[in-house]
């Protein structure tokens, strides 16, 4: 197992569970047999899913378990409402719960649950811990189960190349800034390579010390910054979580209305979600009888690191950068535009690789040094946060339609709150999941995120339009 893999495997703890935990509601319904045929054919072609863990003192090791029965990982389940609870309410408390709920360490750390009647459809529960993969990878595997799927691709025997492929990106941190780490880094995805392509490759030949020099003080710079951090600003989102946990989810807003907004601000999708994630969480604290004005809290944001022709071999490759969240600023536009400058700021940055590179030395280390290395993180952040983009027309599995793609980001440390993004079919689907001592009630948050984009919208349409500008929205 890779060092990232390890990190992630031992970053659980009874409060925060590392396990990815999604939800598909599938019309019409779908049958148990059919959904373990489906697996049994498309996720089992992913060696990993028949895979245990096994540790020792030098770390992890994949192996292949001795007794698989898919029976044992794809199974059906009654929800039983509560006097008065709706199905769908039902679903959200039994979620809730299985986050707390930790998966067989004797088995494949991986469960999928088919309810079914949920508003007439089934719903398909899966969780699976982080140590098999990452968001993307995950999409990748969604991608490959349903209908019209491609399987991964098979892997070639005896690539050496491959065998030492996942720990790639350490190795080259673990030397000194030479050209073969700026080769390394430039193997990363596209969304990160360009971001720093301006860094390596200046606008006008100079002389390649000078270069070096360049990346090596922007490197140093990026750890210094990150170590010298102030920790997080209280608010009582932020403490020591507790075990049981709440989820909340909303997919009102479409995806259309979030591109033109952005448009006319000359602002990304990106950053008019991450806007009304900030007004929701302000207003929501200010309903509580908070004052956030001039607060700022920090969101702990993968950056993926792979390239996306390497998704299907699972794992764990993103690095982490705080992005600040200005829950002060009530005015949406303002707000918007303080949230790309922050952006802006990031692009370019070594951080996502050092953060990468923390959490696979943190996989080396024995859990008390491990626990308190990634304590780092948790000082610095009220939560995490992850913006998955996902396929924009309507998938099919087993026949029937996915309506609804729902996810939910494991925290770790003492990180007691979730934002998940995911745009799918032409919508936003927001989801939510925070510790019950700390936000009972995260889908009053939830709630409150089409009224702020509502209030952005609202306020971008009463701007004085000139004919360039609307031009330029056509």
């Amino acid at each position: 197992m890779s060092r990232v893999d390890t990190a992630w495997l031992r970053m659980d703890t009874p409060e925060n569970l590392m396990m990815i935990v999604g939800v598909w509601l599938l019309s019409p319904r779908i049958e148990l047999e059919a959904l373990r045929e489906r697996v049994s054919e498309r996720l089992l072609q992913y060696r990993r899913f028949k895979q245990c863990v096994v540790e020792d003192p030098m770390g992890a090791q994949w192996v292949d378990a001795r007794d698989f029965d898919l029976a044992d990982h794809v199974v059906a389940v009654e929800l039983e409402p509560r006097k008065g609870q709706s199905r769908m309410e039902a679903l959200k408390e039994h979620v809730a719960a299985l986050t707390a709920e930790p998966l067989d360490p004797r088995m494949p750390l991986w469960q999928i649950q088919l309810i079914q009647d949920v508003d007439g459809r089934s719903a398909m529960v899966s969780r699976i811990h982080h140590c098999i993969a990452d968001g993307i990878a995950l999409i990748s595997v969604m991608l490959s189960i349903t209908d019209g799927g491609l399987p991964p691709p098979k892997r070639r025997k005896k690539d050496p190349e491959e065998e030492h492929e996942l720990d790639w990106l350490v190795d080259s941190l673990l030397k000194p800034v030479t050209n073969l780490t700026v080769q390394a880094v430039k193997l990363t995805s596209k969304g990160v390579a360009k971001g720093m392509d301006a860094l390596m490759l200046p606008e006008h030949p100079m002389d390649g010390t000078m270069h070096m020099a360049k990346m090596g003080f922007q490197a140093m710079s990026d750890i210094t910054a990150f170590a010298m951090m102030p920790n997080d600003s209280p608010t009582r989102l932020k403490g020591k979580p507790a075990i049981a946990k709440r989820v909340a989810w909303n997919d009102d807003l479409t995806l259309d209305r979030v591109k033109v907004v952005g448009k006319a601000l000359s602002g990304s999708v990106n950053d008019v979600l991450l806007s009304c994630v900030a007004g929701a969480i302000g207003d929501y604290l200010r309903h509580k009888g908070d004052d956030p004005t001039g607060k700022e809290i920090r969101a702990m944001v993968p950056v993926n690191l792979r390239p996306m022709d390497k998704a299907y071999q699972l794992g764990n490759r993103f690095g982490l950068v705080p992005l600040v969240l200005p829950i002060g600023i009530d005015n949406p536009a303002e707000r918007m535009y303080a949230v790309r400058a922050r952006m802006h700021e990031l692009k370019g940055s070594f951080q996502p690789i050092m953060a990468f590179g923390l959490l696979s030395v943190a996989g080396l280390l024995i859990k008390p040094v491990q626990h308190a290395m990634l304590g780092l993180f948790a000082k610095k952040a009220t939560a995490v946060m992850t913006n998955v983009p996902g396929p924009q027309v309507p998938l099919k599995f087993c026949g029937s339609t996915v309506d609804k793609v729902m996810f939910w980001v494991p925290q770790s440390g003492d990180i007691g709150m979730g934002v998940s993004i995911l745009t799918y079919a032409g919508k936003v689907q927001f989801g939510l999941i925070t510790d019950a001592g700390l936000c009972p009630d995260p889908q009053a948050i939830v709630d409150r995120l089409g009224p702020e984009f509502d209030k952005l919208e609202t306020l971008t349409l009463m701007l004085p339009w000139g004919e360039d500008q609307l031009n330029a929205l056509a």
